[in-house]
């Protein structure tokens, strides 16, 4: 009933109209909920990251490191919500929620006593005015890629909308205000000259780094910065919280500490570990850039690859892409279902199969797919499963939700080849005594 009052409304009202009628909206109720609970960021310290990629995991970096350094913090991203040490799983599929539930989050944060708020930033959230009325003291930028290009209208409307975050930072009545931000990026240039206090550059390219599937290093002023976290992106997400943690006076012995004692990031990644002599992995990625920073960490190594290309109806474009990439660089390929809304779940996966010269494997059911890849998997390998991360359900037609965990699915199938034996398909070495 509402969505059909919703598509009545745009068919009568002209969208520029619209557009207006609806921003006011969500500013007058951005205003609201910050008056309604005492404007708490203007009582706690406000770290806000935002970019295309990272941002999840530059949350969980920066959070580490100011517990290290003796901080009580609160942490809202696509993963959990923490306050202190309660900490639940976010099971909105919204890296940013609503205006009134992060004014609540951030005024629970102050009465519990958090010194430190560190918040996942969204450009969607930016453009319903979730990031209104909250005071920062910092920004990591991370990086920005095509996403969302629909939704926004064009790679432009959705870098703006971005750099929306950067203005509220300018807008804040805090000091001093930190701007942190990827210098590789080209986007970059438009958040260090911000009118703020502190603008800070970071760089892979500068820092004495390496990295593989097993982790990485970097030398952050003659201190050794280890990850167990794979790959070139793992470092420079680290290089985004280090800054940030420089700028505050915190001392390389201390972040080194802290990313160390940080051994992964759920559905970043993630290992899945039941015993079996292969890799097993969970990532997020669901864009061309993010797929290819995963597939490289992994570059050694023979991949067995499960992909679609996330979200039915949206960024269409991508498809081919990403089929394209899976090719060049994975020994096996299976597609299979993600999120498919209201678009046949068949057509999104042919169209990532149209990006490749050679016809893939295609096994519609995800757990399904899941098995196959484990069991083709052979010693060293790696089984690459992307586009969900922590996703807690799988989207469907007419808004159905089918509850999911890449990770648990895959740690039950893992579990299900070794006990009947089929390992190598899930090939455990023999125990030696």
């Amino acid at each position: 009933m509402l969505g059909a009052l919703k598509e009545l409304v745009r068919t009568i009202v002209p969208a520029p109209i619209l557009a207006k009628v609806l921003s006011a909206y969500h500013f007058s109720l951005a205003a609201l909920a910050a008056a309604l609970y005492g404007y708490p960021s203007r009582f706690i310290f406000v770290v806000g990251v935002t970019g295309t990629k990272g941002k999840t995991t530059v949350t969980e970096m920066v959070n580490a490191i100011l517990e290290e350094a003796g901080h009580t913090t609160a942490l809202l991203n696509s993963i959990r919500f923490k306050t202190g040490v309660k900490s639940v799983s976010n099971l909105t599929r919204m890296s940013m929620p609503g205006r009134f539930f992060v004014q609540k989050f951030l005024s629970d944060a102050v009465r519990g006593g958090c010194t430190a708020a560190i918040l996942e930033m969204t450009s969607e959230g930016a453009r319903q005015h979730r990031h209104r009325f909250i005071d920062m003291n910092a920004l990591i930028f991370t990086n920005l890629a095509p996403e969302h290009i629909e939704s926004h209208g064009s790679y432009e409307a959705y870098a703006n909308a971005k750099f929306e975050i950067g203005k509220q930072l300018v807008r804040s009545g805090k000091r001093p205000r930190i701007v942190v931000a990827n210098i590789e990026d080209k986007e970059a240039t438009r958040y260090l000259t911000l009118p703020v206090e502190h603008a800070l550059p970071f760089s892979l390219s500068a820092e004495d780094a390496s990295a593989d599937e097993n982790g990485g290093f970097f030398m952050l002023e003659g201190t050794r910065i280890s990850l167990s976290l794979p790959g070139a992106f793992s470092l420079r997400n680290a290089l985004a919280a280090s800054g940030l943690a420089r700028a505050l006076g915190i001392q390389p012995p201390v972040i080194a500490r802290a990313l160390e004692k940080l051994k992964k990031v759920p559905g970043r990644a993630e290992r899945i570990e039941a015993g079996q002599n292969f890799a097993v992995v969970v990532d997020y990625a669901h864009t061309p850039d993010s797929l290819s920073a995963l597939y490289d960490a992994y570059r050694n190594v023979r991949k067995i690859c499960v992909l679609s290309a996330t979200g039915g109806g949206r960024d269409t474009w991508k498809r081919p892409i990403m089929g394209r990439i899976a090719e060049v660089q994975c020994a096996e390929i299976i597609l299979t279902d993600e999120d498919p809304y209201d678009e046949d779940p068949r057509q999104i996966v042919e169209d990532v199969a149209h990006g490749m010269t050679k016809r893939p494997e295609i096994v519609m059911d995800r757990r399904e797919a899941i098995r196959s890849a484990l069991q083709s998997a052979r010693a060293g390998d790696a089984v690459l499963i992307t586009g969900k991360g922590t996703d807690p359900s799988i989207c469907g037609p007419r808004g159905t939700k089918t509850p999911w965990s890449d990770a648990q699915v895959a740690r039950e199938e893992l579990e299900q080849l070794i006990q009947g034996g089929a390992a190598g398909q899930a090939r455990v070495p023999p125990r030696t005594v």
